[in-house]
């Protein structure tokens, strides 16, 4: 699997380095008053992570280690397919970059589409990298790990575009998709075309503020499986759920299922 490479995590290291240097400067300007409630609020930075390691070799992985370390046996299954990943900063890693991954070993041409920059107003004290405006973050569970590269912003997409269309989970990405109207427009059409929509972990929550999981059966992650319910969903709790043109998911560890069952789904197409 393609992980970052050396001079993109240089990358990351150096916006961190400026960011933190900015921020000490700010803080020499201010009395001991000042400072004294700026450490009461603050916290501790350490964070639960996922590393792509740690979920492979961990016990009862077996098979999804498998899925991404055992070569494919046609690389041209889907050579004619084109799907789109819906993502934008706070993607759960392994759940966008290990379907991609499959998705091009079997030949099919992938885009990452990410909504337009649209930086927060500047009172909301945000300090955005560079590199924001053309990459997004990834995450492990809770903690930012890198950037990669969008290809398409959402604006600039039409449903004719694609085969196949699919959204990776993480906190934080459903949330920033779902706000913008960009992506639930084209998830709106898309829907109605009949193509593949597929969603993994807390994805299936921007689907529900597309309005299309009415009478719908899917599966989500166990913390919104309550709002896929009152989107109007019947909810299985099981590593995938097909039904019509969706597909879903519940979390990391279902990646390979998720994915074979998208390969599926295209291949009968």
């Amino acid at each position: 699997m393609k992980f970052f490479n050396q001079s993109m995590l240089a990358g990351i290291v150096s916006v961190f380095t400026v960011l933190n240097a900015t921020a000490q400067v700010k803080t020499t300007e201010m009395n001991s008053h000042e400072l004294s409630v700026l450490n009461q609020l603050g916290s501790s930075s350490a964070v639960v992570n996922m590393p792509v390691s740690q979920l492979l070799n961990a016990p009862g992985n077996e098979a999804l280690k498998a899925f991404f370390f055992t070569p494919v046996t046609d690389p041209t299954v889907l050579k004619d397919k084109k799907i789109a990943v819906l993502a934008a900063d706070g993607f759960e890693e392994i759940e966008l970059l290990g379907p991609v991954w499959y998705f091009k070993q079997l030949g099919a041409k992938v885009d990452i589409v990410a909504p337009k920059y649209n930086p927060a107003p500047e009172r909301y004290g945000l300090m955005y990298p560079e590199m924001a405006k053309t990459h997004i973050m990834a995450i492990q569970y809770l903690q930012p790990v890198g950037w990669i590269k969008f290809d398409r912003t959402a604006d600039k997409i039409k449903v004719s575009d694609y085969d196949a269309v699919f959204i990776p989970g993480g906190a934080w990405n459903p949330d920033n998709l779902r706000y913008d109207k960009d992506v639930i427009k084209f998830l709106q059409d898309f829907n109605k075309s009949g193509k593949l929509i597929a969603a993994i972990c807390h994805a299936p929550v921007v689907l529900a503020s597309a309005d299309i999981l009415k009478g719908r059966t899917l599966t989500g992650y166990w913390n919104i499986q309550v709002d896929l319910k009152n989107a109007g969903g019947t909810v299985l709790d099981q590593p995938v759920v097909t039904e019509g043109n969706l597909v879903t998911s519940r979390h990391p560890i279902d990646v390979a299922e998720f994915s074979r069952a998208v390969e599926s789904w295209l291949i009968k197409k």
